[in-house]
């Protein structure tokens, strides 16, 4: 595995031999919606063109060493590096109140969201008389009672690069299970009676639920609201368009003695987090909105919030507890706006949580994609490689651009070729909405670049592994694909510093016994099967330019410390890392340290828990 960590450098000394890429200062910032932005200008042969939301930075780069190449620790570390027992496993084993749902609050009101039946309609009519007239219903909410704000869904550093294409709630639902209304009431029971006596009108729409065919022209428009802001082309229902080459393809193609093209299909998966989406909202002393979520990105949530409520982001305070499961899921304010809005309009705390059947059909999911690829060979080496995508972002443009570009930044930066090109389009269906999910894109792409290198390998009557040893990216390669693509920001020069494929093929191939692999016995015609496989891949640590990190630490009188981290522990354990390596550098054993993590009033600003990054960044 090929593994290269990017963000802002830490202040701090540089080891021996570590090496810094120079700055590389980006374009002037262009206009949500414009259409396209240049790439680098140091190669020639290279372009890239974006069209989606977006915003130029300065990035800088640190290149780090693989896992397999970087020191074990050093032997007088007390508590880095050692068994610790985690800081939060008495309060999970012993379940005192450790979620979002583990708190009581007098006068609780419960919250219900009316779904749309229909994929694809207008609402013509809606009356919540009856709803409303209910003994014990507090609140009602129809797009008629709220602001309407464009916004996006997705938990990503400002300004986003993703269209702005949602609304709180809206005249027009675009899939089976968008928000109509919403309803808060004394227990769940009545809140649901309630949502079920509002009246509602739809004039049914024609539905496109293939991107392939929603792409045509005539095909039903499904964002043709004139106040969403970002999109790329809505009368094709193009969410986001990327183009970027390196080198002449073309010449590459000419000069191949052998062309392979396939295309794959990667379907919708859904993250089913044991804890589903879940928020608690309430009013303080000082009639600041709390809101007590659970997320990967509570700075994020604050911030998004704001403008949909209409008040100030110092009115608002979230707090993250722990994490029943994220994997990408719930880097999206999805239900957060709701419950406060209720809590304004009534005053009291209101609790809103997802069903499982929610969570599967209003929640988030993988991008499903169709993936073409395209390579030619000669002498057993590429001389060309081309992918192009087709990505189904569902009725909302959620981090359709950043994971589309993640796909062909990694999947392409895997293999030497001097002639590469990646086009991708992100298209609106009427169908569940994608987003963050564990990779973001990074499988989708190595799944058809890896299954295509298996058939390259055979239609060569090569043995894979071998060929991709010949091929695989080396240390000190650069990754100019990577460089002209970005990630829905224009990109950056990388140089892999380390790489361990080499001795992960070495090592897997004798694990699985892949020289004998002919002389294993498969498993019979059924449609299960067992087989000996292979495939690589490479994974990148944080965005750069957006990532950082931050902590503060008090000294108490008993000599204990309160360490406040703005870090985002969704049940991987590093609030306990961070207690350790606290306790290293102030020299006093871990129970002396006491964590506050993700509480947006006490602790540092922190981007959230994503892109595998918590470790390195924060």
């Amino acid at each position: 595995m090929v593994r290269f960590r990017l963000g802002i450098p830490r202040r701090r000394a540089r080891e021996p031999g570590a090496r810094m890429a120079p700055a590389r200062a980006a374009p002037s910032p262009r206009s949500r919606g414009s259409g396209t932005r240049p790439g680098p200008r140091s190669d020639p042969t290279s372009k890239t063109r974006f069209s989606a939301s977006g915003r130029s930075s300065c990035t800088l780069v640190r290149p780090v060493e693989s896992s397999a190449g970087m020191p074990s620790p050093k032997p007088d570390l007390k508590t880095v590096g050692k068994p610790e027992r985690r800081v939060d496993s008495v309060k999970l084993a012993t379940g005192r109140g450790t979620f979002v749902d583990d708190i009581a609050l007098p006068g609780l009101l419960f919250a219900r969201i009316l779904h749309s039946p229909h994929a694809h309609a207008r609402i013509t009519r809606i009356d919540a008389s009856q709803a409303r007239a209910i003994p014990g219903v507090a609140c009602v909410l129809t797009h008629h009672d709220v602001p309407r704000v464009a916004y996006t869904t997705a938990g990503q550093g400002w300004p986003e690069p993703s269209p702005y294409d949602a609304f709180m709630l809206d005249e027009k639902v675009r899939f089976v299970g968008d928000r109509v209304a919403v309803v808060a009431a004394d227990d769940p029971e009545l809140a649901q009676r309630a949502c079920d006596a509002i009246k509602v009108d739809y004039q049914v729409l024609p539905a496109v639920l293939d991107p392939e065919r929603a792409m045509v022209r005539g095909a039903p428009v499904i964002h043709d609201e004139p106040d969403a802001t970002g999109i790329k082309d809505p009368a094709r229902n193009l969410a986001a368009e990327i183009a970027a080459q390196v080198g002449d393809v073309a010449k590459g193609f000419a000069e191949a003695e052998h062309v392979l093209e396939q295309t794959y299909r990667v379907p919708y998966v859904q993250q089913s987090s044991i804890e589903p989406h879940v928020t608690i909202t309430w009013l303080d002393e000082d009639n600041r909105l709390m809101v007590r979520t659970s997320t990967q990105v509570p700075f994020h949530v604050r911030r998004i919030i704001a403008p949909l409520l209409g008040i100030p982001i110092r009115r608002i305070r979230v707090i993250k507890p722990r994490i029943g499961g994220g994997f990408g899921g719930k880097q999206e304010i999805l239900i957060e706006d709701l419950c406060g809005m209720l809590t304004l309009r009534t005053g009291r705390p209101v609790r809103l949580e997802y069903t499982r059947e929610e969570e599967l059909t209003a929640a988030r999911t993988r991008h499903p994609q169709i993936v073409t690829v395209k390579s030619g060979v000669k002498d057993g080496r590429f001389t060309a490689l081309e992918m192009r995508v087709i990505e189904n972002t569902g009725a909302y443009g959620t981090h359709a651009l950043t994971v589309m570009s993640v796909t062909g930044n990694r999947a392409l930066s895997l293999y030497r070729c001097p002639n590469v090109r990646y086009e991708a389009r992100a298209v609106y269906t009427n169908l569940a909405v994608a987003g963050a999910f564990r990779g973001y894109g990074c499988p989708q792409g190595f799944f058809a670049l890896e299954s295509h290198v298996d058939e390259v390998a055979a239609s060569l009557g090569e043995d894979p592994l071998e060929f991709r040893r010949r091929n695989h990216v080396q240390e000190g390669d650069d990754q100019p694909i990577a460089e002209v693509l970005g990630e829905g920001k224009e990109g950056f020069k990388q140089i892999i510093r380390s790489c361990g494929l080499p001795q992960a093929i070495q090592l897997g191939a004798k694990a699985i016994g892949w020289k004998d692999r002919a002389k294993k016995k498969r498993a019979g015609n059924g449609p299960v099967r067992r087989g000996v496989g292979m495939a690589i891949v490479c994974q990148a640590s944080g965005i750069p330019g957006v990532d950082m990190g931050a902590a503060s630490i008090k000294m108490n009188e008993d000599g204990s410390f309160n360490l406040l981290m703005g870090a985002t522990d969704i049940g991987t354990g590093s609030d306990t890392m961070f207690c350790q390596i606290a306790a290293e550098s102030l020299g006093v054993p871990v129970e002396k340290i006491i964590p506050y993590s993700s509480d947006t009033d006490m602790t540092p600003f922190d981007p959230g828990a994503y892109a595998s990054s918590t470790t390195y960044i924060s």
